[in-house]
């Protein structure tokens, strides 16, 4: 698995096939190997884009199925609260079967590499919400959630032994869902998750270390997502700018990132320290995340081939002790800054 991970759910929404064609072409000459989607992409997820994303990239598959058995091909089951999606209901064994055929035909592939859980049915500190007090733990029925993994988990092994997937990951998931996913599978005998793919990067510490400790330990690959905060972390939003075409002026997703006077100057002292270094905050940003112990492949994503050439380059560089000194007094003074 290399150590970037392209992420793809611009396409369909802010990318057409022929810039996922020159995005797949330009990442694949680069020693990318690792491709993530999810049924629910393209996003903003809308029912007029379910979907669209796998099926550029079954299109793309069908032109190279030479390279299929090259890639790690990730792709992840959406949880409950989308209305257009299975009526928003929560991941059951129904659900997994019906989503993983439905994800099969659109990438027109006979296997999954990796197929994951999006977030939990319980409601998670995840997308902007650790900062907000918004989960209380204690209206977590622990015994039925965990009723819920095994039977997940039952239905994951079935469709292992199936062949339609080979492995089974996890998304937006905290250190107990971790735990409880270990200890169902090492009781019953069932698949084990391998990875887990949570928020991470300069602005978006929670994660660190104490999670990926976990993950390094457990033998768990932690996948980092949006380690640019939305894009937020190049400056192009500052002081509420929204340049055409860009994410924010399609959706601002889910609070993951709030435009505040605290996130400005953060996003503000990020990219003076990078410029120092004759750096773009995107690279600085994607280079720490990479050297990060834990961290085992970084999903980014781009609208353009020039801004995927970018951050492919970050993947080639090595920080010095005195720029890894800077980011360390960063985020000190910079914590959850939104």
């Amino acid at each position: 698995m290399s150590r970037v991970c392209l992420g793809t759910m611009t396409w369909g929404q802010q990318n057409t096939q022929a810039d996922a064609d020159a995005q797949l072409a330009l990442a694949l000459d680069a020693g990318v190997n690792f491709i993530d989607t999810a049924e629910m992409y393209a996003i903003p997820p809308r029912p007029e884009t379910y979907g669209a994303t796998e099926q550029i990239i079954g299109n793309w598959l069908s032109r190279n199925s030479a390279k299929r058995e090259q890639l790690v091909l990730a792709t992840k089951i959406a949880g409950n609260g989308l209305a257009h999606i299975r009526d928003g209901s929560d991941i059951s064994p129904q659900s997994l079967v019906a989503a993983v055929d439905g994800s099969l035909k659109r990438l027109q592939t006979d296997y999954i590499d990796v197929y994951q859980l999006h977030w939990p049915n319980r409601r998670s500190p995840h997308f902007g919400r650790h900062a907000v007090n918004q989960v209380r733990f204690s209206e977590t029925d622990s015994i039925a959630q965990q009723a819920e993994m095994l039977a997940i988990l039952e239905t994951l092994g079935k469709l292992v032994q199936a062949g339609k997937i080979r492995y089974c990951g996890l998304s937006n998931e905290t250190p107990w869902g971790i735990s409880q996913y270990l200890k169902l599978s090492a009781q019953h005998n069932l698949p084990r998750m391998v990875s887990i793919q949570n928020e991470f990067g300069p602005l978006h510490t929670k994660d660190w270390p104490y999670l990926i400790e976990q993950c390094q330990h457990e033998n768990i690959a932690y996948l980092p997502w949006s380690p640019l905060a939305g894009g937020a972390l190049t400056g192009k939003y500052l002081d509420g700018q929204r340049p055409a075409a860009s994410r924010w002026t399609l959706v601002q997703r889910n609070g993951l990132f709030r435009d505040t006077p605290e996130s400005n100057a953060a996003i503000r002292a990020f990219g003076e320290l990078a410029a120092a270094h004759q750096l773009s905050a995107a690279q600085l940003a994607l280079a720490w995340v990479n050297q990060v112990d834990g961290v085992s492949s970084t999903i980014i994503g781009a609208t353009s081939t020039s801004q995927l050439a970018e951050n492919l380059a970050a993947f080639e560089l090595t920080l010095s002790q005195e720029l890894l000194a800077g980011v360390t007094d960063f985020l000190r003074q910079h914590a959850l800054p939104f």
